[in-house]
């Protein structure tokens, strides 16, 4: 049995440009992200600082436009003072966030000189639970100040005689969450928030500012949070912070792959709060919004490292299955519906800690199940957002109705007259017949129909057999007069290439 599906594409239904920092991931003093991760002078690919070459490769090729760090939970406790200069005067310290032993190995400058080897711009992070405006106000001139001040000299001292020029800054993690250093009610939140980001702004005017939002929608704060801090933040800051995770603890497949509605709603529900208090203080600014935290997080919940005080254990090392990467699929299209409001995005995170890349310490690399649809919708994802009018057979799940089986988006390439649909096949058991009306499009043709698909919605990636879940070029798609007709395989990531003309 085949269930069918239909999608009118107009190249003039226009959602939105697409933000290339939609694609932009995390990484976290975490487990084993950064010592064991991205730096492990011990490996035989390590450069002479200690930045393992075939991470930098693999992330390379994501194309990943944006990495967030220090943290996350991290950078509530964090000095960052004490993770530059000298290596030999860095101090050992407690990480109280993880319950281990901080090196600072790494620090800013460290992940500075990462960051450019890898192409990409850092997000950075500031301390608002320890710690306030004024260390907020220095970090920014450290890294951001051309030279003739105390920070700023100290930064050219360390041998960086450039600045960073670092754009992006979130204004602390997670400060309604009573796990968080320093947590902090939305009151307090968006008091120190506001004056942290006049001041941050003072030291150097061209950077962009997020604000904490909850740090889900299952916060009791939520929407009060947003609408408090918002009161508070709103004519400093650029961007408000969504973060969201999910699993498939209850190993009930139907209801998982449709949990992507469920990132829709938060959405739409924290842009109508900051439209709220934009109606609220006649503002003519509209502010954006950063998912700068979501995944698949099946460990979610789980405990610390079970002997504290050590540096960098293995720590949420979720090992992904194909059906975590239907998931991440669906979730990637939800964020480019979205693309006319979240204008940054990170999957959480980059690599080991619940992560799209896996390393072993001083041994092996193999990709997860879902490095594949992020590296899909981070390479052939750019372009404009088509709204395209859909047509799919529905099911209902444990917590939603009118699931549609096809996940679908559209991104249009003008300049150079490509096409691509990013497709989940949600059904379980039976393939999907997708038509596609490309009307609007002339001389229509197929480049490639990558699938990502598999007999064991458990099938996963490990050392031992890393290409198990792989994708493959072989998807059936057939074109007659501007006319596409698709074939999608039960349970499949789908990506359909198309050259048409340009212009």
């Amino acid at each position: 049995m085949t269930i069918r599906s239909s999608m009118l594409v107009d190249k003039n239904f226009t959602i939105s440009p697409v933000d290339p920092r939609l694609y932009g991931s995390f990484i976290e003093h975490l487990g084993r992200a950064v010592y064991g991760g991205i730096y492990d002078p011990g490996h035989p690919t390590a450069d002479e600082n200690g930045f393992r070459q075939d991470a930098i490769e693999a992330i390379k090729a994501l194309q990943v436009p944006i990495i967030r760090y220090p943290g996350g939970n991290f950078v509530s406790g964090y000095n960052w003072e004490d993770g530059v200069g000298p290596k030999s005067e860095r101090k050992r310290l407690l990480e109280l966030a993880w319950w281990t032993t901080e090196t600072n190995e790494v620090g800013t400058n460290e992940f500075a000189d990462w960051a450019k080897l890898v192409g990409t711009e850092v997000m950075m992070a500031v301390n608002l639970g320890t710690r306030g405006m004024d260390a907020a106000r220095n970090l920014v001139e450290y890294c951001n100040h051309p030279s003739g001040t105390y920070w700023s000299d100290l930064r050219i001292s360390h041998g960086y005689k450039e600045p960073h020029r670092f754009k992006t800054w979130c204004l602390g993690n997670e400060m309604d969450g009573p796990w968080q250093i320093g947590a902090k009610t939305a009151v307090e939140y968006g008091r120190l928030a506001n004056e942290t980001a006049k001041v941050m702004k003072w030291v150097d005017p061209s950077i962009e500012l997020v604000a904490c939002g909850s740090s889900s929608s299952g916060m009791s704060t939520f929407a009060d949070w947003e609408a408090t801090v918002l009161d508070l933040t709103y004519d400093q800051v650029d961007y408000l912070s969504l973060h969201t995770y999910y699993n498939n603890n209850n190993n009930d497949t139907a209801n998982f792959l449709a949990k992507s509605l469920d990132m829709d709603q938060f959405i739409d529900s924290v842009a109508a709060i900051c439209d709220y208090v934009k109606a609220k203080k006649r503002s003519k600014k509209k502010l954006m919004l950063s998912l700068d935290e979501w995944n698949v997080w099946n460990t979610i919940g789980t405990s610390r490292a079970d002997e504290r005080w050590q540096i960098a254990p293995p720590e949420f090392e979720d090992v992904y299955t194909h059906e975590d990467a239907l998931a991440v699929g669906c979730f990637l299209i939800t964020l480019l519906k979205h693309a006319d409001r979240v204008k940054m995005a990170c999957i959480a995170q980059l690599i080991n800690v619940i992560a799209p890349i896996m390393t072993e310490t001083n041994g092996d690399i193999w990709l997860q199940t879902t490095y594949y649809p992020f590296l899909h919708a981070s390479n052939f994802g750019r372009g404009t957002v088509l709204q395209a009018v859909i047509s799919s057979p529905k099911y209902d799940s444990k917590d939603f109705t009118d699931v549609p089986y096809l996940e679908a988006i559209t991104v249009y390439d003008e300049e150079q007259g490509l096409v691509t649909i990013f497709a989940v096949n949600r059904h379980l058991e039976e393939q999907m017949e997708l038509n596609l009306d490309l009307r609007s499009f002339d001389d229509v043709s197929i480049i490639e129909h990558l699938v990502l698909e598999s007999e064991d919605l458990k099938a996963t990636n490990t050392k031992s057999n890393p290409r198990n879940v792989v994708p493959h070029a072989g998807g059936q798609t057939f074109v007659d007069k501007g006319n596409v007709q698709a074939f999608l395989p039960k349970a499949s990531w789908n990506v359909i290439r198309l050259q048409t003309k340009k212009g």
